[in-house]
C-alpha cells in the first residue's frame, strides 16, 4: 500500500535479450503493479553503465548508478585501459539522472593478489569521481570489511556512502552506523544461515536502511531458486518487517524517505535524450 524502491538492480542482465529476460519495461510495470514505484538500475562496466544512464534519461521510473566494477578493474588495467574507463565514468556520473557511483569497492573472492592494485586504485578513483559530483556512492564488498573501512577513512567516504547488499555482521555495523554510511539489504537477508544480518538489520539506525534485489541475484525466500526481480522486493520487505516487529506500511515509508534522501526524487521529468542508440526509444 505504500510505495517503496528498488535500491540496486540489474535490469540489463538477461538469458535471452539484451534488456532482460522480459524487457525493462515490463520489469517496471510489475514492479509498478505490486507498489515498488521505482529502482536504481547499477552499472559494472562500460557497456552497463553506458546503458543504464541512457535508458535513466528516458523512463522516469529508473535512476543510474554507473562505476567499474570491483572485479572488472584489473581486466581493464591489464589491457591498459583502466584510466581511461574510469574517465568515462566520470562524464557519465555528471549526467542529471545518475545519482550514484557503483558498484565500486573491493573484492578479495574473485579477485587474487595480482589484481588487487588495480581494485585499490579504481575505487579511490570512484570515491573522487562521487565526491567531486555530489551523488552518492554504492559499496560492492566481498570478503573485504576491514579493508573497505580503512579505504573509505583513509581518503574520506562522500557523504552518502551505501554497502549495497550488506554481508556484514553486527561489528561491521556498528563501524556504519559511527560514520553514517547506509546499509542496503537484499534477498540475503530472508536467508535461513543469515543471523548476522538480521542482528545487523535490528542494530542499524532505521534511519541509515535501505532495500534492494540486486536482481537478478539473491532471489527472497520462499522463492529462492528463480531468478529475482523488482517486483519480488515485497518479500524482502515484508521479512524485514517481521524481524523488526514494525509494520509493513512504516517500514515502507521510511525507506522511500531514507532512499530519496540519498538519491533525490524520481518523479522529475526524464530530459530529451542525446543523439545515439537510445534516442529511438524516447
Amino acid at each position: 500500500m505504500v510505495p517503496v524502491y528498488d535500491n540496486h538492480t540489474h535490469l540489463e542482465i538477461s538469458d535471452g535479450g539484451p534488456h532482460g529476460q522480459l524487457g525493462y519495461l515490463e520489469h517496471l510495470d510489475r514492479a509498478s503493479s505490486v507498489g515498488v514505484r521505482g529502482v536504481v538500475q547499477v552499472g559494472g562496466d562500460l557497456e552497463t553503465s553506458r546503458w543504464s544512464a541512457g535508458i535513466a534519461a528516458i523512463e522516469p521510473r529508473m535512476l543510474a548508478a554507473v562505476a567499474i566494477h570491483p572485479n572488472e578493474a584489473p581486466r581493464y588495467d591489464a589491457a591498459g585501459e583502466l584510466d581511461a574507463a574510469i574517465a568515462e565514468i566520470d562524464e557519465l556520473a555528471g549526467r542529471p539522472r545518475v545519482r550514484a557511483v557503483g558498484e565500486t569497492g573491493l573484492d578479495f573472492f574473485r579477485t587474487g593478489e595480482s589484481g588487487r592494485d588495480a581494485q585499490y586504485r579504481s575505487f579511490e578513483a570512484h570515491i573522487d569521481i562521487a565526491k567531486k559530483h555530489g551523488i552518492a556512492m554504492q559499496i560492492h564488498d566481498r570478503d573485504a570489511h576491514a579493508e573497505v573501512v580503512k579505504t573509505l577513512l583513509r581518503v574520506g567516504a562522500p557523504t552518502k556512502t551505501v554497502f549495497h547488499c550488506f554481508s556484514g555482521d553486527l561489528e561491521l555495523a556498528r563501524v556504519c552506523a559511527d560514520n553514517g554510511w547506509y546499509l542496503s539489504f537484499a534477498g540475503t537477508v530472508t536467508f535461513k544461515n543469515s543471523d548476522a544480518l538480521r542482528e545487523a538489520l535490528a542494530f542499524i539506525p532505521r534511519r541509515l536502511v535501505l532495500i534492494e534485489t540486486d536482481a537478478p541475484y539473491l532471489t527472497p525466500m520462499p522463492l529462492r531458486g528463480r531468478p529475482n526481480a523488482p517486483y519480488l522486493l515485497p518479500h524482502t520487505l515484508r521479512a524485514m518487517a517481521g524481524y523488526l516487529d514494525t509494520d509493513v506500511a512504516m517500514l515502507a515509508a521510511l525507506i522511500s524517505s531514507n532512499t530519496e534522501e540519498v538519491y533525490g526524487r524520481w518523479d522529475a521529468e526524464p530530459v530529451t535524450p542525446p543523439p545515439g542508440p537510445f534516442a529511438e526509444l524516447a
